[in-house]
C-alpha cells in the first residue's frame, strides 16, 4: 500500500505524509513542473505542464489497494477503476456508489459556467476539515493494512 498525492492545489500534503509515515507507508507526490516541492519524506514525481499530465501519471502508477488523495473527480474515477482507495482533502471518500453523482455535478457545473453563470466557490478551509481528512485517511489505512 502506497499513498499517492495529486499535489496540484492540495492543502493537506503535510498531514497526508505525516499520517502515512505513522503507518509506515511510502508517500508519492505527483505534480506538474509549475509546482516545486523539496521534501525528503516523500518521493516526488514531476511531469511536464499540460492538461491533466499529473493526473495521467498518477493513475498509471497507482495500483490495487493503494491510496490517492485528490480533489479531481475524474482522477478519482480512474483510480477507483484500478481498485485503489480515493479521498479528497476534506475527508470525502470516493466510492463506486458516489462517483457517478459527483461526476454529473461537475459536468452540470461546467455547463452552467460555460453558459455564463457564476457559481459560488468553496468556502475557506477549516481546521475541522483537516481533522476529517486525517480521520478518513487513517480509517482507510487501518481497515486495509
Amino acid at each position: 500500500m502506497k499513498l499517492y498525492i495529486d499535489a496540484d492545489g492540495c492543502p493537506v500534503i503535510d498531514a497526508a505524509i505525516k499520517t502515512a509515515e505513522k503507518y509506515s507507508l511510502r508517500s508519492v507526490i505527483v505534480c506538474d513542473s509549475a509546482h516545486i516541492f523539496n521534501r525528503t519524506d516523500a518521493e516526488i514525481i514531476v511531469v511536464g505542464t499540460g492538461a491533466d499530465s499529473a493526473d495521467f501519471k498518477l493513475v498509471n502508477m497507482i495500483g490495487k489497494a493503494d491510496i490517492a488523495v485528490t480533489q479531481d473527480y475524474g482522477l478519482a474515477a480512474m483510480c477507483l477503476a484500478k481498485s485503489a482507495f480515493v479521498l479528497n482533502q476534506n475527508g470525502l471518500v470516493f466510492t463506486n456508489d458516489n462517483i457517478d453523482g459527483l461526476l454529473l455535478s461537475r459536468h452540470t457545473a461546467k455547463k452552467l459556467r460555460n453558459s455564463g453563470k457564476r457559481l459560488k466557490g468553496p468556502s475557506k478551509r477549516t481546521p475541522q476539515q483537516d481533522k476529517d481528512f486525517i480521520a478518513a485517511l487513517e480509517q482507510i489505512i487501518i481497515n486495509n493494512m
